[in-house]
């Protein structure tokens, strides 16, 4: 069983590498290139911020002759940064207990300016307490997230921690939602809205996608202390339920399910960063969707959204697996190809090395893959990359579906929880690779998983992956 296993993952990779390759990117010896912040500088270059301190940059990247890249230090002394931004002519970064701008004002190359952004939420020298960010608005804003105190702590300042705080260019902060337990990565989609990833354990079922937004709780309740603070714009629950399902729970407070769910082991096991495909086609035909990292599995996923009575739902598709180490931060490199930061910090990943530099290239061959699963009344409606085979795509024994939720109580996870089986009764092609499904009993709240091995492209290729999970929070009335 185990060599099965080995050897689908390998042809899996294969699959995967034929329409996008990761490249390795050297590092020097002696460099511990623990990435846990990255950006695109104005002229190209990779910032690379590490949880040991210091900030690189990274020239040559995109070279053929990988023999040529060069690492420049710009900042070093930092209390683990996690997360890197750039605006107007400055990186800003997340230490524990500040927000910190760095400027090179004499141009030698290495910043001579440490300046305090942002400051004042607590800090009790926890183990866990991280602080992840910043990512920038449209109108010049940052949004940053605090990690849960999990465990003993020195002192017993922790206010705000386990909430997204939204920073003004004077350094002043507003709270705007809370209920995160470890909300590791954030940023924006093609609208502008904020999202954050959060990770399983206690009152996390499994990794999830949250919108963030002014008065949201997202469901872990030690963050609730602080809504009783005259900051607060979240109103604390009358209770909380506990030990029932998810989606029983989200009836008693309103605004509880995530957009989407990443089923466990399925779908990663430790999500991490959040970066839009803004390419414009350069990375192939996934433009606006969401990439998320995942440390554990060492992979990147996609996510596809869509708003249904105002609030955000959608699909995770599995994309690229096969990194060296733990998927912590992306960007964008200036051609379009995905950077990604790696680092496992001692912990468990997948891959043949603990920290490093990777870069994911379209190869420019599209891989025939389910692009967006939307929801309609009865059923959802199925994009693929390329035009579909009519006589697999219209067989409704090309397509299985199921649906599951997950219980909501303090014990770390969740196994899926009260699953059941969707006979699909139709499948209509309504454009060369638009495929109409019509299946029984949709539950809303529920996951609703969806397999497709029969269906192949009219070209002929098969799917390069044959799952989707859509997180079915609203069912269409129309």
């Amino acid at each position: 069983m185990v060599a099965l296993l080995l050897l689908a993952a390998i042809a899996l990779g294969a699959a995967e590498s034929d329409h996008y390759r990761l490249v390795t990117i050297p590092v020097p010896q002696g460099i511990r290139m623990e990435v846990s912040g990255l950006e695109r500088l104005p002229d190209g270059r990779i910032a690379a911020a590490t949880r040991n301190g210091d900030v690189w940059f990274v020239d040559g990247a995109y070279e053929d002759d990988l023999s040529r890249v060069k690492f420049h230090r710009f900042a070093s002394g930092l209390h683990e940064p996690l997360g890197l931004a750039w605006r107007d002519g400055a990186l800003y970064l997340m230490q524990r207990s500040e927000l910190t701008r760095l400027r090179d004002s004499d141009r030698d190359g290495v910043a001579d300016e440490y300046k305090t952004a942002a400051k004042g939420w607590g800090v009790t020298g926890n183990y866990h307490e991280y602080a992840y960010g910043p990512k920038f608005t449209r109108d010049g804003k940052m949004w940053v997230t605090l990690n849960q105190s999990i465990g003993p702590k020195i002192t017993r300042d922790d206010r705000w921690r386990g909430w997204s705080l939204l920073v003004n260019p004077d350094g002043s902060w507003t709270p705007l939602s809370s209920g995160m337990r470890s909300p590791s990565g954030l940023g924006l989609n093609a609208e502008g809205d904020a999202f954050y990833t959060d990770q399983q354990g206690n009152w996390v079922p499994t990794n999830s996608l949250h919108h963030m937004r002014k008065g949201a709780f997202h469901g872990h309740p030690e963050s609730l202390r602080d809504a009783d603070r005259p900051e607060s714009p979240v109103k604390k629950p009358e209770r909380i339920p506990a030990g029932i399902p998810i989606t029983e729970a989200a009836k008693q407070i309103p605004g509880l399910l995530p957009a989407v769910w990443f089923p466990y082991r399925k779908m990663g096991m430790s999500a991490t960063d959040v970066l839009l495909d803004d390419t414009g086609g350069k990375f192939g035909p996934f433009s606006g969707q969401l990439f998320v990292g995942d440390f554990t599995l060492s992979l990147v996923m996609r996510v596809f959204l869509e708003k249904v009575e105002g609030d955000y739902q959608g699909a995770c598709f599995p994309f690229r697996e096969g990194f060296d180490s733990a998927v912590v931060r992306m960007t964008w490199g200036k051609d379009g190809s995905m950077f990604a930061g790696l680092t496992n910090r001692g912990w468990n990943s997948l891959g043949t090395r603990s920290y490093g530099l990777q870069r994911v290239a379209f190869t420019g061959k599209t891989p025939f893959e389910l692009k967006t699963m939307a929801s309609h009344a009865t059923g959802f409606d199925l994009e693929f990359t390329m035009p579909v085979d009519p006589k697999s795509a219209t067989d409704v024994t090309s397509f299985t579906m199921s649906s599951f939720t997950y219980l909501y109580h303090a014990t770390y996870g969740s196994s899926e929880i009260d699953t059941a089986n969707h006979r699909i009764v139709s499948a209509k092609l309504i454009a060369p690779s638009r495929v109409r499904l019509e299946a029984e009993g949709l539950r809303e709240g529920y996951v609703h998983e969806l397999h497709y091995p029969g269906v192949g492209a009219a070209s002929g290729e098969r799917p390069v992956h044959d799952a989707a999970y859509y997180t079915l929070n609203r069912i269409r009335r129309r």
